[in-house]
């Protein structure tokens, strides 16, 4: 019996990555929107509008990318340029391709911007209720930092401030030591 799991688990591992394989991220353009519009439909109760969204790309630090699979659009992001940061505003995968790798390249796509001299961090809020989305960032490296109260206008809910940061090798190895803290020990 644990040997049919294994291999369903190396089936649907082998199955995530050829979909990755064949998915491209690329700029979104304004006739992605009626595909975007659908995915965003069917995955939030309360989901942004086809002119929230292009109110918010119309601003200068504001970026839209797509996930394509053979000629659809199956994910999005909307992201900000902040100068020491990037902010998740907005992001999905269409519900047939969730849990298939899509969405983890799509973030680390967003972490290959990262650099140690300029952008370190992205930040994100997820509502309270989205334990599903929850779950994938933690599951991508982000870290819950916070909890904003009563944070978005449609509800009373509250979201969790979540960010990924970029951390230098030596930064995390470096453990500082003087002599008090030889007798600390003792």
């Amino acid at each position: 019996m644990g040997l049919e799991k294994l291999k369903r688990t190396v089936a649907a591992k082998s199955a995530a990555e050829e979909l990755a394989l064949r998915t491209q991220i690329r700029w979104l353009i304004r006739r992605d929107m009626d595909e975007v519009l659908e995915i965003e439909r069917s995955s939030f109760e309360f989901p942004w509008t086809e002119e929230e969204f292009l109110t918010c790309l119309r601003q200068r630090n504001c970026i839209g990318t797509v996930a394509e699979l053979d000629h659809e659009i199956v994910g999005f992001m909307i992201y900000e340029l902040h100068q020491s940061m990037l902010r998740i505003l907005n992001f999905s995968v269409s519900p047939n391709c969730r849990r298939r790798g899509v969405g983890q390249q799509m973030v680390q796509r967003l972490i290959d911007k990262l650099s140690q001299q300029r952008r370190r961090e992205i930040v994100l809020e997820v509502r309270e209720t989205n334990l599903d989305a929850q779950l994938f960032f933690a599951n991508s490296g982000f870290k819950a930092l916070s909890v904003l109260r009563n944070h978005y206008d449609d509800t009373c809910e509250d979201a969790y401030y979540m960010r990924y940061s970029l951390k230098s090798a030596v930064h995390e190895s470096f453990q500082p030591t003087n002599r008090l803290s030889e007798y600390d020990a003792a």
